[in-house]
């Protein structure tokens, strides 16, 4: 869950620290008072993408930490092992720095990561729902995810997907064959005399630099001895050789050594060279004793570099990667021999599809029971929620095998009794939108594994007794799961409704004030007192009375 949330120098925020608590949370204000900032920067802190003018005026970047409790949260614990990165096992810091040029930096435990993967790990955390995710739930592609979510069919869902993938590449190429039939049998023609040829060379990256020294120290045989006599004599064998001139010039400094004992340091420098050049001498006659001219093996390198330049310039590549060559040649003749088998590659095509067929079955057996029961406890909620004789179905319309499964789903509405069920998108009003979405989301929530859920304004449009149910609702959400996972719940919501902020456990409050010319935005935590104003507020508007004040604390005692 989230713990604390701390933000610098972010928009019209100089500095703030809040901590969070479990369960229901509301956040409250005038409007333009600045609640939507909160959001914007806990989305940033999990990975949103950020845009410029997000720095306070006059300042060079902004920064935002999120500290969370992850001791129940396994998939969090899961991701950070996988991407190894080290962790308390109770605690995960995610730190975002926004700077005012448009750069940003992102950090979990303080190591540096991408924004990619700061997204990846905030969904694991958080669940923001905002009026524009009211709208997402018109999409069918969203209408899926949530059935196969509610119905714990996730991941049958993706070996559906993975498989279909299998079965499609199979047919392409089935069909492919059958249009090139005679080009691809021409080009294995060829790729097997190429590969016989390859195969006959057969030289590797290391045997190839290992040619190339052999042959340039034997085409320079001759030299190497002639040299190396010529060094020899030089060290060691002539009369005026480096070693017998470095013996003298010893002796003469070590009998100046008896009238200074400083010269002992460059006679014991000189003894250190002698030692080294006798070692080169012994060298040099044991590489002279081994030394030989062999022209037989100097042609038969000539004529095996020869065959390899060849083979190389024929087939366009460098000479040591003319392995690789042979690799991928033999690959692609191994896939031609199967397109050539129309039999095999037709089976092994067969097979795939029926093993799709299974998988794909099964989904669809099992969004039929998750169907029937996500409409009847949607249906439900709506009843309370003013929407009387309202039903909410999910309708499964069969379809041609895709990626998606064997059929198309769509979420059907019908705003009230005696009225057919229609598409989401077509039958339901703004007001009628957030509540049934609102339904959506309490039923479906009880599936989701995420342990902070934010309601960003989702009660717009909504007033009177409902609201109040809304509250209720939203309380629920983050009242103790049973599932020893979610009991850490916390459901955290930004309203403009005093029924909706009078149900909360805790109570945030956004305000805006002028500081030396500058407009600033804070979040205070109110106590019992201040709640009753604040409720008081919502109910009066400017010109709070007596009786409004009592309106608010009969709200917040029931």
């Amino acid at each position: 869950m989230l713990q604390s949330l701390s933000i610098r120098d972010f928009v019209i925020v100089n500095q703030l620290d809040l901590d969070f608590e479990v369960g229901f949370t509301v956040l409250t204000g005038e409007t333009g008072a600045g609640k939507s900032i909160l959001i914007d920067a806990l989305s940033l802190a999990l990975g949103a993408r950020g845009e410029g003018g997000v720095t306070r005026a006059g300042c060079d970047k902004a920064e935002i930490s999120a500290i969370f409790a992850i001791a129940s949260n396994v998939e969090a614990k899961q991701w950070l092992a996988e991407a190894e990165m080290e962790c308390d096992a109770n605690e995960l810091i995610l730190r975002r720095v926004m700077f005012a040029d448009g750069r940003s930096r992102a950090f979990i435990n303080g190591a540096t990561v991408t924004v990619a993967q700061l997204k990846e790990l905030g969904e694991l955390l958080v669940d923001i729902y905002s009026q524009n995710a009211h709208h997402s739930l018109l999409k069918q592609a969203t209408q899926r995810h949530v059935l196969d979510n509610f119905g714990g069919l996730s991941s049958l869902a993706l070996q559906v997907a993975s498989q279909y993938k299998v079965w499609y590449t199979l047919n392409q190429q089935r069909l492919e064959v059958e249009k090139n039939a005679s080009a691809y049998a021409d080009e294995l023609a060829d790729l097997r005399d190429n590969t016989r040829e390859l195969a006959q060379i057969a030289v590797s990256p290391t045997e190839w630099d290992e040619l190339q020294q052999e042959h340039l120290r034997l085409s320079n045989g001759a030299g190497l001895i002639t040299g190396g006599e010529e060094c020899r004599e030089l060290l060691s064998e002539g009369e005026l050789s480096a070693m017998r001139l470095l013996i003298q010039v010893q002796h003469k400094l070590q009998n100046l050594c008896e009238f200074d004992a400083a010269i002992t340091e460059a006679t014991e420098t000189l003894d250190s060279a002698i030692i080294q050049l006798e070692e080169t001498s012994r060298f040099l006659n044991r590489y002279l004793q081994r030394a030989e001219l062999d022209p037989e093996r100097l042609a038969k390198l000539d004529s095996r570099i020869q065959s390899i330049h060849n083979a190389a310039r024929k087939n366009r590549v460098k000479p040591e990667d003319l392995t690789d060559l042979l690799l991928k040649s033999q690959a692609r003749m191994a896939e031609l021999e199967l397109f050539a088998n129309d039999g095999e590659l037709a089976k092994q095509e067969a097979q795939a599809l029926a093993t799709y067929m299974q998988f794909a079955t099964q989904l669809s057996e099992g969004r039929k029971s998750a169907a029937a029961k996500l409409g009847t406890q949607i249906s439900a909620e709506m009843q309370r929620l003013s929407l009387s004789g309202g039903k909410f179905e999910v309708a499964l319309t069969e379809q041609a095998p895709t990626a998606n499964g064997l059929e198309q789903i769509e979420f059907m509405v019908a705003g009230h009794a005696g009225v057919v069920a229609r598409p989401l998108s077509k039958a339901a009003s703004g007001g009628e939108l957030s509540r049934i979405s609102l339904a959506i989301r309490v039923v479906t929530a009880q599936k989701e594994s995420i342990p902070t859920m934010i309601f960003d304004e989702v009660d717009v449009g909504i007033g009177g007794g409902v609201a109040e149910v809304v509250g209720q609702l939203l309380k629920q959400l983050g009242a103790p799961q049973g599932d020893e996972h979610l009991s850490q719940r916390q459901v955290l919501v930004i309203t403009h409704l005093p029924q909706v902020a009078a149900l909360g456990s805790h109570h945030l409050r956004v305000s805006k004030s002028l500081v030396n010319e500058q407009t600033l935005s804070t979040i205070a935590t109110l106590n019992a007192d201040q709640r009753v104003q604040e409720v008081a507020r919502m109910l009066g508007g400017i010109e709070i009375t007596d009786t409004t004040r009592q309106h608010a604390k009969e709200m917040l005692a029931k």
